[in-house]
């Protein structure tokens, strides 16, 4: 899981621009609303990369990668996640949260399905066999 905090890029009267994705490609983008307390994901992709950007609340994230620990970090407003192929996530919402998701590979529209690998247990159990 790789964590960076965005900030304002340029302000004036007319409000503010915050650069949230430079110099990577993506094929789709989904808005996501959690009320305090949903579980999102717990699930990995093969296949694609994932960014989330919290547009409004406050979420816990959780990644793991076969072999290494569980990772955990509260998000709020600003922040940008990613996580990699073959990286277990999932996403609490602490507060009534939303959250703007931006793919590369897969796991967009009509595909999503195709790169999507759900675990039958909490994302703390990610292990070799849920890879197979």
């Amino acid at each position: 899981m790789k964590l960076e905090k965005k900030y304002v890029s340029f302000q004036d009267d007319r409000g503010s621009i915050v650069d949230v994705i430079e110099s990577i490609n993506f094929n789709g983008a989904t808005v996501i609303t959690s009320k305090a307390g949903s579980i999102r994901g717990n699930h990995f992709h093969k296949k694609t990369v994932q960014y989330a950007f919290v547009l409004e609340g406050k979420i816990l994230a959780k990644s793991k990668k076969v072999g290494m620990d569980l990772e955990e970090v509260t998000l709020e407003p600003g922040d940008l996640i990613s996580h990699d192929f073959y990286e277990a996530h999932m996403f609490e919402a602490l507060v009534d949260s939303k959250f703007l998701v931006l793919s590369s590979g897969l796991r967009t529209g009509k595909d999503y399905e195709l790169d999507t690998f759900r675990l039958s247990s909490l994302i703390d159990d990610f292990s070799e066999t849920d890879i197979k």
